[in-house]
C-alpha cells in the first residue's frame, strides 16, 4: 500500500514537521512494516508554471513532425512576453493549458534547463509530459489542464509535484491497512491525535426503490449495496488533485467513474464496481457458477467459469467474476461521439458495494491468475459495514465531479451479522508479554484498536468490524502489546522449573553424537524425504517393508513424495556429494525418525483452538501419525587411518561399519551381538547382523552393519567398498534405560591366558565368544578375539579362531592353577556348546 503523506494529512493532524521518515518509525513501532518512503519532487527546481498556448508554427523541413509554440506564461517569466517553445508532442492545440518549465529550472533526474537553439529555431523553456515530471510512466503526449487555471499559476503546487508516499507491505492479518482509513487509524493512534474517519457519512437507509438485487449464494456474499447516478458527463474529467493521488497510490487514471471507484477504494477499503446500466439486463444476482458458462472480463479474455466461482449476474448472464474482475459487456465506456456528434459514452451508472466471503475471492483469482486491487483486499478481509458508505461517498463525489443526479432508491441487501465477542482476563496481555499493564492500559488500547469493551475483570471485548483477524484472547494481547511497544517489553529469561531435565531418551542421544564424534564422525543432517529412484538405487525388493512410505499430499519434489523409511539414502547422498568435491576420506553419522505407516490408517481428526485438546482427540491424532522409530546411520569412504611414517594407509571396511554399531550400544550402555546376514543393501557375504539379548533373555535385531552391494554402489556412484550402518535406538532401548554400573579396579595383577579354538566354518565366532564367557566364570575380565585362520592344516570348512582372555581377582594375586583352571572351564564350555576343538590337542 503506497501512502501519500499529503493524503494521510487529511484524516490525521500530524505535526507540521515531521517528515515521511518519522511517520514511518511511528508506524514501523505500531507493528507495519514500511519499506521504504520516497521522495517525491525532491531535486525539482521551478519556475515551471501553466502556460496558455498562443500560436503553433508547423515545422516540416524534418524526419518528424516538430511545432514551434508561443506560449502564454503570465508574469512567470519576468517580462509577460509570450515564450517561444519548440515541442514535438501534438496533442494539444491553440487555447490549450499546459504545463511549461522555463529556463533556470531543474527536472527530476536531475534534468537543468535553459534556451537553446534546436531544429533551427530558439527554445525558451519546455512543454512537459507527465513523465518528465516524474508523474508516470506516461510519455505519450503533454499534460493538458483543464481551462480554468491562469497563465503563470505554480505547476509545482497545482500539481502536488513534492510529496512523500510510504510504501507499506501490508501482512495478510492487517487488510484494513490497504485503504488510508487503516492507515490513517493507525498513525492517529501512535500520535495520539484524533481520526477524520472518511466512512462516518450519512448513508440514507435502504428503500423498495432501490436497484433489484437477489443473493442466491449467502455463504459467498452477506452484503450487498447498489447506488444509481443518472446523467453523469461522460466527458468531465477527474480533477487534478484525483489523478495524481492515485498515481501516487500507484493505479493509473483511467476515466471519471473508474478514478472514482479506485478512489473511495483507496481512501475507505471497499471495493467498488461501476456497471454501464443501460448495458444491465433485469435482476442484478450472486451466484456460483454453472458448469460450461464463460465470461469475458474487463481485460478482454474469455475465461472458462469453474462450479467454484462467485459471480455477478443479470438476467443475460454472468456479468463479472464476483470481488475480481468485473464483465466486458457492462464495461463503462469512455467518452466518444459518433457521425452526428451524439455521445456514446456512459451516462447511467450503478454502483457495487458488497462484502464477499474472502477464502471464495482467493481461490477464483489464483484458479484464473487474476490478481486485482479488489481480490488483494477481499481475500485479506474488507469492513462489511464500510459497504453503505462506500457507496454514498461514490455517489456523492459521481454527482459532484460528473455532474449526474443520484437517484433515491438505495439497495442494501444484507444478512444478520452475527456479533462475536472475546472474553479476555484484564491481565492476560502482562502475562503473555511477561510484564505489567493495567486494567486502564489494556482498555483504553483496545479501545483505540475499535473493540467496544463491558465488563470490569474479564473484559468481554467487541472487535470492530474492519478487524476480521480478532478471534481469541491472544490477539487482542498481541494488540495492547504492539501499542504499547514490543521495544518496552522486558527481555527476562524465562524461570524453567527445578526438577525438568533432558528425558532419558534425550541423554541417550546425546551420548550417541559424542561417541561417534568422538570416533571421528561427522554429524551431518539431511531433508526426511525419497522417492522411489532411491529405494531402487538400495536394490530393495519389490515387497521390501521400506517400500511402504508415507506420501505428501503437497510434497516439495514430485521426484520425492514420501517420508523416509530408513536414513542410508539421504546419508549416502551426501556423502557421495561430498566425494564429488574432493573430499575423499569421508565417515558420516545422521540421527532422525523414520516414518513407517501402521497396518490401519485412520483420518487424524481437526483439534479446536479454543480449548485444550481432550485425551481422547490427543489420543487419535497420535493413533493416525505413522509410527516414527529413532535411527542412527553412519557412512564410510575411504581411508580410515591415514598413511604416514607410521606405516600405509587402512582403508575402512566393513569391520569399522561394526564397531560404529558397538560405539553406539555402548554410548546407550548395551553390548551387542554380532552375526552374518544378508540384508539389502549390504554385501551378502559382508553383511553382520545387530542383535541385542532382551530382558526376557531373547535376542532382537536392531540394526546392519557392512559393505554396500557393488551394485548399490554403482547406481549411486558411490567409492568402491563404501560402508554403512543403520541401527534403531528406541529398539536398542526397548526394555528401558540400563543402569551403569561402574567398574571395580582392582589393585592385582592381571593373567592373561591365550586359546585357539577350531570350528566348523558355519559357526559364528559371537556364538563362540559367548560360551567362552560363561564357562570362565566371575574371574574372567575380558576377552577379545585377535586372530582368525584358515588353511588346509585345518581341513576344509574349518576355521581357527584364537582369544585372549584376561583374568583377575578383586582381592588376591591369581595362581597359575587358579587362572589355568578358568580357561580349561571356558574352552570346555565352548567345546561342549560348539563342537570346538582346542587347536593343538
Amino acid at each position: 500500500m503506497r501512502v501519500p503523506l499529503s493524503w494521510l494529512r487529511e484524516y490525521v493532524d500530524l505535526p507540521a514537521g515531521e517528515t515521511g521518515r518519522d511517520v514511518a518509525a511511528r508506524l514501523v513501532d505500531a507493528g507495519l512494516e514500511v519499506e521504504t518512503v520516497e521522495q517525491l519532487g525532491a531535486d525539482l527546481k521551478g519556475p515551471l508554471v501553466v502556460g496558455r498556448v498562443l500560436a503553433i508554427e508547423e515545422l516540416t523541413d524534418f524526419k518528424k513532425p516538430i511545432r514551434y509554440c508561443q506560449v502564454d506564461v503570465g508574469p512567470a517569466n519576468g517580462t509577460g512576453e509570450p515564450q517561444n517553445i519548440v515541442c514535438g508532442a501534438r496533442n494539444f492545440a491553440v487555447g490549450d493549458l499546459v504545463v511549461v518549465v522555463l529556463p533556470g529550472a531543474v527536472l527530476p533526474g536531475p534534468f537543468p534547463i535553459a534556451a537553446r537553439k534546436t531544429y533551427g529555431k530558439v527554445s525558451e523553456g519546455m512543454i512537459c509530459s507527465a513523465r518528465e515530471l516524474g508523474m508516470g510512466d506516461d510519455h505519450d503526449g503533454i499534460i493538458v489542464l483543464p481551462g480554468e487555471y491562469e497563465p503563470g499559476t505554480d505547476a509545482i503546487e497545482l500539481l502536488e509535484l513534492v510529496d512523500e508516499v510510504l510504501d507499506i507491505a501490508v501482512t495478510p492479518d492487517r487488510g484494513y491497512c490497504l485503504s488510508m482509513r487503516g492507515v490513517a487509524r493507525e498513525a492517529a493512534t501512535a500520535y495520539g491525535r484524533p481520526l477524520t474517519d472518511p466512512a462516518l457519512l450519512d448513508v440514507p437507509a435502504a428503500n423498495p426503490a432501490g436497484y433489484p438485487v437477489r443473493i442466491d449464494e449467502p455463504a459467498g456474499c452477506d452484503r450487498f449495496t447498489a447506488r444509481a447516478v443518472t446523467g453523469v458527463d461522460p466527458s468531465a474529467p477527474s480533477p487534478i488533485r484525483m489523478r495524481r493521488r492515485l498515481q501516487k497510490a500507484g493505479m493509473r487514471p483511467v476515466s471519471l467513474t473508474v478514478d472514482i471507484t479506485n478512489y473511495v477504494m483507496l481512501e475507505i477499503g471497499q471495493p467498488l464496481h461501476a456497471y454501464d446500466r443501460s448495458r444491465l439486463t433485469g435482476t442484478v444476482s450472486v451466484r456460483r457458477a454453472r458448469t460450461g458458462e464463460k465470461l469475458r472480463t474487463l481485460d478482454g479474455t474469455d475465461r472458462a467459469l469453474s462450479p467454484e466461482d462467485l459471480l455477478i449476474c443479470d438476467d443475460s448472464g454472468p456479468i463479472g467474476l464476483a470481488g475480481v474482475m468485473g464483465g466486458a459487456t457492462t464495461e463503462i465506456a469512455d467518452h466518444a461521439v459518433d457521425e452526428t456528434g451524439q455521445s456514446l459514452g456512459t451516462t447511467d451508472v450503478l454502483i457495487e458495494a458488497a462484502h464477499f466471503e474472502s477464502v471464495s475471492i482467493a481461490r477464483t483469482a489464483r484458479r484464473h491468475k487474476l490478481p486485482s486491487e479488489a481480490s488483494k483486499r477481499f481475500e485479506r478481509g474488507v469492513d462489511p459495514q464500510a459497504a453503505p458508505a462506500a457507496a454514498q461517498r461514490a455517489v456523492e463525489l459521481l454527482v459532484t465531479l460528473g455532474g449526474g443526479t443520484a437517484e433515491a432508491g438505495v439497495t442494501d441487501v444484507a444478512a444478520p451479522q452475527p456479533q462475536h465477542t472475546i472474553t479476555i482476563a484484564a491481565e492476560h496481555p502482562g502475562r503473555v508479554a511477561g510484564t505489567a499493564y493495567d486494567r486502564e492500559t489494556v482498555v483504553r488500547r483496545l479501545r483505540e484498536v475499535g473493540c467496544t469493551i463491558a465488563g470490569t475483570d474479564p473484559l468481554t471485548v467487541t472487535p470492530p468490524s474492519w478487524r476480521p483477524d480478532l478471534t481469541d484472547p491472544n490477539d487482542l494481547a498481541e494488540e495492547v502489546i504492539r501499542l504499547e511497544g514490543y521495544d518496552n517489553v522486558p527481555s527476562r529469561m524465562p524461570q524453567v522449573p527445578p526438577g525438568r531435565g533432558l528425558t532419558a531418551a534425550q541423554k541417550r542421544l546425546r551420548r550417541v553424537g559424542r561417541a561417534l564424534a568422538g570416533a571421528g564422525y561427522v554429524e551431518v543432517q539431511n531433508y526426511p524425504f525419497l522417492g522411489a529412484a532411491a529405494l531402487d538405487a538400495l536394490g530393495l525388493e519389490p515387497d521390501d517393508p521400506r517400500r511402504t512410505t508415507v506420501t505428501l499430499v503437497n510434497p516439495l519434489s514430485d521426484e520425492e513424495p514420501g517420508l523416509r523409511t530408513t536414513l542410508l539414502p539421504g546419508l549416502l547422498a551426501t556423502l557421495r556429494r561430498n566425494v564429488g568435491r574432493g573430499n575423499t576420506d569421508l565417515a558420516v553419522f545422521e540421527t532422525g525418525l523414520v516414518f513407517l505407516p501402521k497396518a490401519e490408517r485412520t483420518v487424524a481428526p481437526r483439534l479446536p483452538v479454543d480449548r485444550r485438546p481432550t485425551d481422547e482427540e490427543l489420543a487419535a491424532l497420535d493413533a493416525a501419525l505413522p509410527d516414527q522409530p529413532r535411527r542412527v546411520a553412519v557412512a564410510l569412504a575411504g581411508e580410515r587411518e591415514p598413511a604416514g611414517w607410521w606405516g600405509a594407509a587402512r582403508p575402512a571396511d566393513w569391520a569399522d561399519a561394526v564397531e560404529a554399531g558397538r560405539v553406539v550400544a555402548r554410548a546407550a550402555g548395551f553390548e551387542l551381538v554380532v552375526r552374518q546376514a544378508q540384508y539389502a543393501p549390504w554385501h551378502p557375504g559382508r553383511c553382520a547382523e545387530l542383535l541385542v539379548v532382551g530382558a526376557d533373555g531373547t535376542e532382537r535385531t536392531v540394526g546392519h552393519a557392512g559393505e554396500l552391494h557393488p551394485r548399490v554402489i554403482k547406481a549411486l556412484h558411490l567409492p568402491e567398498r563404501t560402508c554403512a550402518m543403520e541401527l534403531d535406538l528406541d529398539q536398542l532401548a526397548a526394555d528401558g534405560e540400563q543402569r551403569t554400573i561402574a567398574p571395580t579396579v582392582s589393585g592385582y595383577p592381571v593373567a592373561t591366558q591365550d586359546v585357539a579354538l577350531v570350528v566348523d566354518a558355519a559357526v559364528h565366532a559371537a556364538d563362540v565368544e559367548s560360551a567362552l564367557r560363561a564357562g570362565a566364570g566371575p574371574l574372567l575380565e575380558s576377552l577379545r578375539l585377535f586372530d582368525v585362520f584358515t588353511g588346509e592344516q585345518l581341513g576344509a570348512d574349518r576355521k581357527s579362531l584364537a582369544y585372549a582372555l584376561r583374568f583377575r581377582a578383586q582381592d588376591r594375586t591369581l595362581t597359575a592353577e587358579e587362572a589355568s583352571a578358568a580357561r580349561d572351564a571356558a574352552v570346555a564350555e565352548a567345546v561342549s556348546r560348539t563342537g570346538a576343538v582346542l587347536r593343538g590337542a
